[in-house]
């Protein structure tokens, strides 16, 4: 099955949610139940990666997805160098709650391009909106080796979770060049 060209915004009218499975049920769930939810109550924008041939029921499978969302952290979960140079009230980030790839394209570089899209779409809303940084919560180990393996860092614990930062100056430089 091959993937379309670009990520396009979720659309449950054209993109097959229900047979959507990445392996891990949190993220299933989230696609197929809450990210149209989400989106219409507009706090997050779930894009998808669909694939290039219609199911039978007439809607496209989805390949990947991310989910971005406003958000924001106290400085003090910051690394004390950081913090020092920020204000004392919450500091707004952008949260990267979701990014999976179905298994069928699981190790194919998918999810490593799934990010590098998602951190490009939040380099582009900072031009207008800007944040300090991008953050991500870990779903689980794999999870914070894949995100560590490009340039996160740990922040703090979470709900049980690592969550992990990368500064919207790092993701500037990432694209500036390119573009």
């Amino acid at each position: 099955m091959m993937w379309a060209e670009q990520f396009v915004e979720l659309n449950k009218s054209a993109h097959d949610r229900e047979s959507f499975d990445c392996g891990e049920d949190e993220l299933n769930i989230f696609i197929r139940q809450f990210a149209a939810k989400h989106m219409q109550a507009g706090i997050s924008r779930t894009m998808v990666l669909p694939a290039t041939m219609i199911l039978p029921n007439d809607k496209l499978p989805i390949c990947s997805f991310y989910t971005v969302a406003p958000s924001s952290i106290g400085r003090e979960t910051l690394p004390s160098n950081l913090a020092k140079k920020l204000p004392h009230y919450p500091v707004p980030v952008f949260l990267l709650a979701q990014l999976a790839v179905n298994s069928k394209h699981q190790g194919s570089g998918l999810g490593k391009v799934s990010l590098i899209k998602a951190l490009e779409y939040l380099w582009q809303v900072n031009k207008y909106l800007t944040a300090y940084a991008v953050v991500v919560d870990c779903l689980n180990e794999p999870a914070e080796q894949f995100y560590t393996k490009y340039g996160f860092e740990l922040l703090c614990e979470n709900n049980g979770r690592k969550r992990l930062f990368m500064p919207m100056k790092t993701v500037n430089q990432l694209f500036s060049v390119m573009g």
